[in-house]
């Protein structure tokens, strides 16, 4: 596990997530691509963060297991919520120091539009499979 400090744009909103797993991974659903313009690149960061600055956090529900938050000042996408576990997905990007990243997994595979594709060699899962994982977990 890494720990790490991180902020928006504008250094609103500092974050310091003490458990990420380098086993970084990317989102392909319609929620994600429209939220950021392209895929959501995310490590899994659990529940042991620090928000400093969390009155500058816009929490918006964009499902019915999880919430997006972001910073009401400049817009950076922070990172995705579990309601129920509590646990942080946070955006690769605003982390400006990890290394030894590895792309492990690739969530709504189905929904990847034709006009990118990656490499990198993971696993993935189908919004079938997410949804099915999901409607356990609620």
């Amino acid at each position: 596990m890494l720990s790490s400090k991180a902020s928006c744009l504008c250094g609103a909103v500092k974050i310091t997530a003490r458990e990420i797993n380098p086993k970084f991974t990317v989102c392909h659903c319609d929620g994600c691509r429209g939220w950021g313009g392209g895929p959501f690149f995310a490590v899994q960061c659990g529940t042991n963060v620090e928000i400093e600055g969390d009155d500058n956090v816009k929490m918006y529900e964009s499902s019915s297991w999880a919430s997006r938050g972001f910073c009401t000042e400049c817009g950076t996408h922070l990172f995705f919520k579990f309601k129920e576990s509590g646990a942080y997905n946070m955006a690769v990007g605003i982390f400006k120091n990890l290394a030894d990243l590895e792309m492990d997994m690739q969530y709504f595979s189905d929904q990847r539009p034709d006009y990118y594709c990656f490499s990198n060699k993971t696993r993935e899962m189908t919004k079938a499979e997410i949804m099915a994982y999901f409607t356990k977990a609620i």
